[in-house]
Parts: C-alpha cells; sequence; structure tokens
C-alpha cells in the first residue's frame, strides 16, 4: 500500500491528523499507541519538536499500520529527512510547491498549507493529496464554504489551528473533510492516558458530525 492508499484508508476511518508538537522522542511510543487505539491513523510531528526525526522514526517502526510524517516542513532537504526516518506524510504550514514536488516523487503524501483559493489551486496543480486551511483561524467555516464551491469536490480540505471539539460542526457544515488538531489533543507533558481520552472525545465529536 503506497502513502496515497494508506492516507486515504486511516482518512476513510476517521479523517483527523494529530499534531504532536513538542513531542519527545523517548514519549513518543506510548502516545503514538494511545492514538491508534482511539482509532486515529495519521500522525504529524513538527519539526520543530524535540528531536523529530528520532520520534517520527519510532513512531513509524511501532504503528506500521498508521501513517507517520512531520509538520512544519519548509524545504526539500527536510521532505528528504523525513523520508529517510521512515515517515510518508508531509504537512507544512505553506505552500511551496518545490516541497510538494519532492514529497511526490518520494511517494509520499503531501499536505500543504493554502490561505487562498489561488494558493489552493496551485497546490493541487502541483500535486498535493489535499489542502491544509492553516490558519484555521482566519478561515471561518464561511470561507471554507466559498472554497469549497469552487474546488474539485474530492478536494479534501483540511482546516488546522484552533480546531477543537466545539468549533468542528460548523466547519463540516461548510465543506470540511477532516482536521488537525493540536494544542487541544496533545501538549508537551500529557501522559498517555490523557492523549487517549481527548483522542476518544475528538473521534466521538466526529462521529456526531457525520450523523448531523
Amino acid at each position: 500500500m503506497n502513502a496515497d492508499e494508506k492516507f486515504a484508508a486511516a482518512w476513510t476511518r476517521l479523517p483527523l491528523i494529530a499534531v504532536l508538537r513538542g513531542l519527545q522522542p523517548d514519549e513518543a511510543p506510548t502516545i503514538g499507541a494511545a492514538l491508534v487505539q482511539s482509532g486515529w491513523g495519521l500522525i504529524e510531528v513538527p519539526l520543530n519538536s524535540p528531536q523529530p526525526l528520532q520520534s517520527i522514526a519510532a513512531l513509524a517502526k511501532l504503528l506500521p499500520d498508521a501513517l507517520v510524517g512531520a509538520g512544519t516542513v519548509l524545504d526539500t532537504q527536510q521532505v528528504r529527512d523525513v523520508h529517510a526516518a521512515g515517515g510518508r506524510l508531509i504537512v507544512a504550514p505553506n505552500f511551496d510547491a518545490d516541497v510538494v514536488r519532492e514529497a511526490r516523487r518520494l511517494q509520499m503524501a503531501c499536505l500543504p498549507g493554502v490561505l487562498t483559493a489561488s494558493e489552493a489551486f496551485a497546490a493541487l496543480r502541483a500535486g498535493a493529496t489535499g489542502l491544509k486551511l492553516f490558519p484555521a483561524e482566519m478561515i471561518p467555516p464561511a470561507a471554507v464554504k466559498a472554497l469549497r464551491a469552487v474546488l474539485p469536490r474530492d478536494t479534501w480540505l483540511i482546516p488546522v489551528g484552533g480546531i477543537g471539539i466545539g468549533n468542528m460542526d460548523a466547519y463540516r457544515a461548510a465543506g470540511a473533510d477532516g482536521f488537525g488538531i493540536g494544542s487541544s489533543l496533545y501538549k508537551p507533558g500529557m501522559s498517555a492516558s490523557e492523549v487517549e481520552q481527548k483522542a476518544l472525545d475528538f473521534a466521538a465529536a466526529w462521529a456526531h458530525t457525520i450523523r448531523a
């Protein structure tokens, strides 16, 4: 199964990406296991975390059924570093065509950050797997609805930044396909049991948005 197929399979099960900013390598196994046990299959370790490549390598090895990768990826060398560590998911806060193309060359799933329709269409032309709408605080549900009206219907729109259980419904109704969840799910120092409970709460909240 290639990265796109793995992404699609995990996305179908639960379209939520765990953003583990600040994760330490020694806690990666227990936090990752807690997420997978809660039904999460998409895990991102931002590169401005402590020793992120070590955490990515550990997660990729221990969680073969999950798609693990990096966030805050800003250049092509970082794409190659993540690939070498075993990561197969690239997430960026911005759209850089070279980053997207390098990720695709290495057969990695790639979610560049976009804020405007121009960036969104350019990212799709470069080969993006889906679009990270970032920061979501600047892209309210009304803006998501407007983007959904003009983008190809099969484009995955993924608001990230400031997403919590309380605002998922509004974004989902506007056309969001899933979310990246950061500090509402994980903060440095949290125990695996705390993360697992939050992960289960988010999964339950997503199930409610599906039923709505």
